[in-house]
């Protein structure tokens, strides 16, 4: 893992973007890191644009906002529109494959992946999208062992889904590796 992550997970109030940050927040926690997260609710709670961020780092972390992100994850049109206007030019997107991504955007920093079908095809349950994009993303950056990726997922989801959500992580880890 790099130091230190500034991460902005976005897409639609519903989607699980604030759990998909939460989960990862508490893997940097089992793992031994630093790390604060936040999550924007209001009108956006159901259906409108929803945000969440993390900051993941080995060193004591001091202000506990994302002023520039350095990673973004966006599920809708509407999001990665919106929030790809305030990334720094090095910021890796991960965006599902189903956007069109701006030409603003440097296509060598953008991962586009199947995240939304990857969910409703293989895992067969559309609503496991954000835990399918914490597994892409962790294969991705590198950021924790499986064993503590794993154990965060199941400290976050319902009980008796635990099957399912592993089966999501996984079918998103196989979509980078």
């Amino acid at each position: 893992m790099d130091s230190r992550y500034d991460m902005r997970f976005t897409g639609s109030g519903g989607q699980g973007v604030i759990l998909a940050s939460i989960i990862l927040a508490e893997a940097a926690v089992i793992s031994g890191l630093h790390t604060a997260q936040s999550q924007s609710y209001g009108p956006e709670a159901r259906g409108g644009l929803c945000r969440a961020e993390v900051i993941i780092s080995k060193d004591e972390i001091l202000y506990p906002r994302i002023i520039t992100p350095t990673f973004l994850l966006a599920l809708t049109q509407s999001s990665l529109d919106k929030y790809s206007q305030s990334i720094s030019k090095d910021c890796i997107v991960v965006a599902d494959s189903s956007l069109t991504v701006p030409d603003s955007l440097d296509p060598s920093r953008v991962v586009c992946l199947p995240i939304l079908e990857t969910a409703s095809e293989k895992v067969g349950k559309a609503m496991t999208a954000n835990v399918v994009a914490v597994g892409a993303i962790n294969s991705l950056l590198g950021l924790f062992d499986d064993a503590s990726l794993e154990e965060a997922v199941r400290r976050h989801i319902p009980a008796g889904t635990e099957e399912l959500n592993l089966k999501a992580l996984h079918a998103g880890m196989e979509l980078v590796s």
